[in-house]
């Protein structure tokens, strides 16, 4: 490996089993050097197998809801005691019940839909907010997410994630903006290619998306490793000047036509 990491620190939300990005991304920041805190909710600490790869990576777990302000706080200050101030965060967690109880988009339960808001975009401005103000990220740090080409186009089955990952675009664009101003940190997301996770497993069809897309991309889909491998050059100083975009990362499938 080469180490592109080494002395860096972070936080990694979203690890749940070893089909997560999460889990592979936390492997190869392991693997490149970097020091990492993992968290969870505490359901998918529960659930999940978190802390195998907490003991592989050496890291600490500490549980936090994604969605709510205070364990968010508890979950930096804690953080900050045991590895200090950090230089990256992966925010990689989305979650829609109206997908999952396949409800069509023109009959969503609008609780849900502000569930999935809340969870998989609006906790992405929260951990951003709440880090800068405890000055939590050093100087050129980096923050990613991971959001889909259903953030800008039409897929039928992917209902209300559509808006939610338009909506955490956005937020890395803004944001961006700000932290590059104020302290050159970095906000990107990444939108990835179908991937086979906990999550994406227990869609409805999800296995036809993921066939039609391997097929129809010229270099196939970008799995799990990939995109672990991706991010850690993103969390490199080798990306130093790259800051509010949404990186294809999906074998060119975004491009192609029929």
């Amino acid at each position: 490996m080469n180490n592109l990491l080494k002395g860096k620190k972070g936080i990694i939300f979203g690890a749940l089993n070893e089909n997560s990005i999460a889990w592979k991304a936390a492997e190869r920041i392991k693997e490149e050097g970097g020091e990492i805190i993992l968290t969870n909710s505490k359901a998918g600490i529960r659930i999940g197998d978190i802390n195998l790869l907490a003991k592989k990576c050496k890291s600490e777990v500490i549980p936090a809801d994604i969605t709510s302000v205070d364990e968010i706080e508890r979950l930096f200050d804690e953080s900050k005691k045991k590895i200090g101030n950090i230089d990256f965060i992966l925010h990689s967690v989305a979650m829609s019940r109206n997908i999952r109880k396949n409800k069509p988009y023109n009959n969503l339960n609008y609780k849900w839909f502000m569930e999935t808001i809340d969870t998989s975009a609006l906790s992405f401005h929260k951990i951003i907010h709440i880090a800068e103000k405890k000055n939590m990220i050093n100087k050129w740090g980096s923050i990613l997410s991971i959001s889909y080409i259903g953030s800008k186009r039409n897929f039928p089955e992917y209902s209300d994630m559509s808006q939610a990952k338009a909506m955490l675009e956005s937020i890395a664009r803004s944001y961006g903006y700000i932290l590059g101003k104020s302290k050159k940190i970095r906000v990107n997301t990444i939108s990835q290619s179908p991937t086979i996770t906990a999550s994406t497993s227990k869609i409805d069809k999800f296995k036809k998306l993921y066939e039609y897309s391997d097929k129809i991309s010229p270099l196939g889909n970008a799995n799990t490793l990939d995109c672990a491998n991706y991010i850690v050059f993103m969390f490199s100083d080798l990306s130093r000047m790259i800051t509010m975009q949404n990186l294809i990362h999906d074998g060119g499938f975004s491009y192609c036509g029929m």
